[in-house]
Order: C-alpha cells, then structure tokens, then sequence
C-alpha cells in the first residue's frame, strides 16, 4: 500500500510539474525553434505540425500577461504565414515569437 501511495504521489508531482508554465514556456520554446527549422526547409507541414503544439502548450503560460498576449499574437500569425508559404515573413514573426517568449 505504501508503494502504492509513493508512485501516487511520484505521478501527481510529475503531472504537475509539466503544467507548471516554466514547462509550457521550455515545451512552447522547443516547438517554436522546431518549426524554424522546418519552415528556413520549407517543409510547411511539419512546421504547422510544431506550431500547433507550440501554441497548445502556450495556453499554460503565465506571466507578463503583455508579453505573453505579443508572443501568442507573433505565434499565431506565424503559423498563419507558414500556411501560405511565406518563408521569410513567418521564420520573422516566430523568431519574434521565440525572443518574447525566452523574456519569460
């Protein structure tokens, strides 16, 4: 029972330590710098693939609700960008993205 009780505990501190916004901002981080490599590849679909997941895990994110607003805002229309292909224009705004959100 006590076993029992200790992984209980193990898997509910785990559980919260991934929705703790310090692990959205790392996870939204990683998915933003993935779909600049994706996108500088123009491979378009795995890039919108890593900001879908980028702006799941920013949902979490607390903070400087400003710079959190800018950052989902710069997010978002980069994703918009990378579905019609602009290269140039979405590798800006998720860079932009990506600075505001390590300013976290």
């Amino acid at each position: 029972m006590a076993i029992s009780l200790g992984a209980t505990s193990a898997a509910t501190f785990a559980e919260e330590a991934a929705n703790s916004p310090s692990a959205s901002i790392n996870e939204t981080i990683e998915h933003i710098e993935k779909a600049l490599v994706e996108v500088n590849k123009s491979d378009f679909s795995a890039a919108n693939l890593h900001i879908k997941s980028a702006r799941e895990s920013s949902e979490h994110i607390t903070g400087n609700e400003a710079i959190v607003k800018q950052a989902n805002g710069d997010l978002i229309q980069g994703h918009i960008e990378t579905k019609r292909g602009n290269v140039q224009k979405a590798a800006d705004l998720l860079n932009k993205a990506l600075a505001l959100y390590k300013s976290l």
